[in-house]
């Protein structure tokens, strides 16, 4: 009796622990279509993600997406180039098809006193003021035809994660370093067009 109890725990359990999310990926036309996606390891949560794009202060994307995602995602990331910032807000739960609603947009952020490199132009020496839980500097390497070329900003420490920044290294390749300390992340170099990154970051958020 304990042996057939126990062979019905090992082939029951797995499928009790599995999580099955709602996903949504937004189409051209704007749009998005609920799907049911299971979690495909054991500390996923079900979550629902909006990411927004700024350029000068202004807000040029607004993209909304639900799926699984690692628990150290969840909560409020941002990455900020100076021309640039990407604010990811992470909404996460633990029951199946609990991600229903849209995320909520992020809270509006202001300098918190620290300060990195960012490239304006051909060198990458221009001083950026970090905002809100941005509490690292970061220089990504970027391949542009045969070419190697260099962005520089702020992230928070969220992004720079050894779980979330493997993931972020797996989707858009090249070389992603943190540092703590204001202007850690000097040396000049020539800067990339910020769609570079910015294009691979959305598909990572979104199939993630």
């Amino acid at each position: 009796m304990h042996l057939l109890t126990l062979i019905f725990g090992i082939v029951l359990l797995p499928g009790a622990y599995t999580l099955r999310c709602n996903k949504c990926i937004p189409t051209s036309s704007g749009g998005c279509v609920n799907t049911e996606k299971i979690c495909s390891a054991h500390g996923y949560q079900c979550a629902s993600v909006r990411m927004i794009s700024y350029a000068g202060g202004l807000k040029v994307s607004d993209l909304q997406m639900k799926s699984c995602v690692v628990q150290e995602q969840c909560g409020e990331t941002s990455i900020n180039f100076g021309l640039g910032r990407h604010v990811i807000t992470t909404e996460c739960c633990a029951i199946d098809f609990c991600n229903t609603k849209p995320a909520s947009e992020p809270s509006r952020h202001t300098p918190n006193g620290k300060k990195c490199y960012h490239c304006n132009g051909p060198k990458c020496t221009a001083t950026l003021n970090c905002e809100g839980n941005e509490d690292h500097c970061i220089t990504k390497t970027v391949i542009s035809g045969e070419k190697q070329k260099i962005i520089k900003g702020c992230a928070s420490s969220k992004m720079c994660s050894s779980t979330v920044n493997a993931e972020i290294k797996g989707a858009i390749g090249g070389t992603f370093t943190c540092c703590q300390g204001d202007y850690c992340n000097s040396a000049s170099s020539t800067s990339a067009g910020l769609l570079l990154l910015v294009a691979p970051l959305v598909s990572f958020v979104m199939f993630s």
